[in-house]
């Protein structure tokens, strides 16, 4: 099948690159000529493990090809994917919908015999049919079907998400739509992967559920982290206690400083604007947003209280700067907000991230940045794990403890043991792992329940003496 892809960003190019797989010539569509003449060379703009060789695989093999010229791909395609940025309006947290509304346009002068116009970006409901109405006003004479096919890549793991999907949600509207959407996701049917066929609306719900929810299960546990620093209690054992429950799950249920990233703070903000234009207005994804915001900036303050207050003249290294590992996307990464904070807090901060700091460096120009973890170690007073980089799992803690000024580690991904860091002499803090100290938080939290407790052998005596003498 031919298709044409409006947008070589990260979705456009990882699902051209994976549709091209699939055995369809796909032809991906950008405005940048730069960066068409660089994909056509095989440069990948963007880190994603596994994509560079998929896109000159198929490059190679004729599937795949890239262009700044719409009209001509879009007039040639049975499918046109609209995959543009829909970054977050300033102001009032919805949708910026220009790309998406300037693709429909472009496509709807373009369009040649039938074709279906999908949209892939994420978009709130009613964009689906307000693209329908912009391409039918400029071309009433047109043959053509909207279809909502919301992606779900996870950045890292992108490849993996498209070739082997959980789901495919689509949403459309005529029998014909059907057909072709079928046809080119046919290839999913040899993995029985479930392909979920509903209307647009539906459709562009879901997607928004779906980063909502997922949102929300991090922002939960979380919270329950603080609780377990608060009363002596472990948070991994608290989630993979409830995370064995099917109804739960085990994912998403990692504490850490917050999420951030392109979908999830975007997402959210745009499906609670959306709610209350609709008057259904959804408190706890609100609650999500809020909690999230003000977590990311409480992390820098959490070091500072490691460093007993002050954090004045002191080397901070930083490990990890990405909003996840196995990327380099800053987008609302929650180093933004903590190395911010402890910068204006009077520390000094040398960073190292293996994919990040090319733009971290654009973003944080104040900064030093290393050339390896132990680099970034060298000489620090405290080392703040940001981001679980796997390779920063298997740091040697005695090399560490030799390079650091002062042995002291703050862990907000809880990379590391720390009965196993703290038996060799480091100060160190997690995210909800059990203090040495919190029981006395307990204690104070039980009240005079404590008192019965000292009491239980005294007590458990005069039972056994009464039971006796019955």
């Amino acid at each position: 099948m031919r298709i044409a892809m409006v947008g070589s960003g990260y979705v456009g190019l990882v699902s051209g690159a994976c549709l091209a797989q699939f055995g369809h010539d796909v032809i991906c569509i950008d405005k940048v000529a730069d960066k068409v003449g660089r994909l056509r060379k095989g440069e990948i703009p963007i880190y994603e493990p596994g994509l560079d060789k998929l896109v000159v695989d198929n490059v190679r093999a004729g599937r795949l090809t890239f262009d700044t010229s719409l009209a001509e791909a879009v007039g040639n395609a049975e499918a046109v994917f609209i995959a543009v940025g829909t970054p977050t309006r300033r102001g009032d947290g919805h949708a910026d919908l220009t790309f998406v509304y300037s693709a429909a346009a472009e496509i709807a002068e373009a369009l040649r015999g039938y074709t279906v116009v999908v949209i892939k970006s994420t978009v709130p409901v009613g964009t689906g049919r307000e693209v329908s109405r912009i391409i039918r006003e400029a071309r009433p004479e047109a043959e053509f079907d909207v279809v909502s096919n919301p992606e779900f890549l996870r950045e890292g793991a992108a490849i993996e998400d498209f070739m082997k999907p959980d789901r495919v949600i689509i949403g459309v509207e005529t029998n014909r739509a059907h057909d072709v959407m079928a046809a080119i996701y046919r290839p999913l049917n040899l993995i029985q992967t479930p392909i979920v066929f509903t209307n647009i609306e539906t459709a562009e719900v879901t997607k928004y559920a779906g980063n909502a929810f997922l949102a929300t299960k991090i922002t939960f546990i979380n919270e329950i982290a603080d609780l377990c620093e608060k009363v002596g209690a472990d948070v991994h054992d608290v989630a993979r206690g409830i995370g064995l429950d099917g109804r739960i799950g085990r994912k998403f249920l990692h504490p850490g400083p917050g999420f951030g990233g392109s979908c999830f703070p975007k997402d959210t903000l745009a499906l609670a604007y959306t709610a209350r234009q609709a008057n259904a207005p959804q408190t706890i994804v609100e609650q999500v947003i809020e909690v999230n915001d003000t977590r990311k900036k409480r992390m820098a303050q959490k070091v500072i209280e490691f460093c007993h207050g002050s954090v004045t003249g002191l080397t901070v290294g930083v490990l990890g700067l990405t909003f996840k590992p196995n990327t380099d996307d800053m987008r609302d990464a929650p180093s933004l907000d903590i190395v911010a904070a402890l910068e204006a807090a009077g520390a000094q901060v040398v960073a190292f991230d293996p994919a990040g700091m090319k733009e971290a460096a654009r973003l944080m120009p104040s900064i030093s940045f290393a050339e390896s973890a132990y680099d970034a170690a060298s000489g620090a007073d405290v080392l703040v794990v940001i981001t679980e980089w796997p390779e920063f799992r298997g740091l040697d803690p005695r090399r560490l403890k030799q390079l650091m000024r002062q042995p002291r580690i703050v862990d907000l991904r809880n990379i590391f043991e720390p009965e196993e860091l703290r038996s060799l002499g480091f100060a160190y803090d997690g995210v909800g792992r059990r203090r040495p100290h919190t029981a006395t938080v307990t204690n104070k939290l039980l009240g005079n329940d404590t008192k019965i407790s000292a009491r239980a052998p005294e007590l458990l005596g005069s039972l056994s003496g009464a039971s006796a003498t019955a």
